[in-house]
């Protein structure tokens, strides 16, 4: 009986991982889509959707029915009500993707991103997959440095989404309102989905340690002055 207990807890961490990768996949996707103004991209991005959301309610089902059936304790618990918690942060990465592809879809046949801003999307694009790649591998290896890691690399991140802005407010901007709509919030999708990719690792932390990273990161900053 334990047995069967031990790889359904194994088999909520494997949904984990499958979550991450499907949707480190999707954003990718989706930014090749808005990039290129390819539609049936965009259009394969936003059903493949489905397929996340099917995982994270099965996987919520099943651990609920973990906490009914089993009543965890100890890391066992913490094991069960931390994967909840990540698969809604999967959940929303992915959904973040599908807003990229639909707003692909919604500009189609042109894309909704001026040339002179493909290089920063692109690079954003390509940042948020490795981030979600690293969270996953977070979620295999259990590995807390690594964990930790994700905070730093976020802040690649910020400055491509800061770098947004400042073309947005450049008295030399000429591609009108509606565009510049477009690039806030795909800076926005942008970002929230790499903020779900630290949050996934932050979990992983709280997991592994019973700690939250940021008082991981508090306790181990060097004091000033030392």
């Amino acid at each position: 009986m334990r047995d069967a207990y031990h790889e359904e807890l194994d088999s909520i961490g494997e949904d984990l991982v499958e979550m991450a990768r499907l949707v480190g996949s999707a954003i990718g996707r989706a930014t090749t889509a808005m990039l290129d103004a390819d539609l049936r991209l965009a259009e394969s991005v936003i059903a493949a959707d489905e397929k996340v959301d099917t995982l994270q309610h099965d996987l919520e089902a099943r651990a609920i029915a973990l906490l009914a059936r089993q009543q965890p304790v100890a890391t066992d618990l913490r094991i069960v009500v931390t994967s909840l918690r990540m698969s809604a942060d999967l959940e929303r990465a992915g959904d973040l993707a599908q807003h990229v592809a639909k707003q692909a879809r919604l500009r189609f046949p042109e894309s909704p991103v001026p040339h002179d801003l493909h290089t920063t999307l692109l690079e954003m694009g390509q940042l948020a997959q490795r981030l979600m790649a690293k969270a996953a591998e977070v979620i295999i290896t259990k590995d807390v440095d690594l964990a930790l890691e994700l905070e730093q690399d976020d802040d690649e991140m910020d400055l491509l989404h800061r770098t947004l802005f400042q073309h947005l407010m450049d008295d030399r901007w000429k591609h009108g309102i509606e565009t510049a709509v477009d690039v806030t919030l795909l800076g926005r999708y942008y970002e929230r989905f790499a903020d779900h990719a630290v949050s996934v690792a932050k979990r992983v932390v709280y997991l592994v340690t019973g700690e939250h990273a940021d008082e991981i990161q508090t306790a181990e900053a060097p004091v000033e002055g030392a």
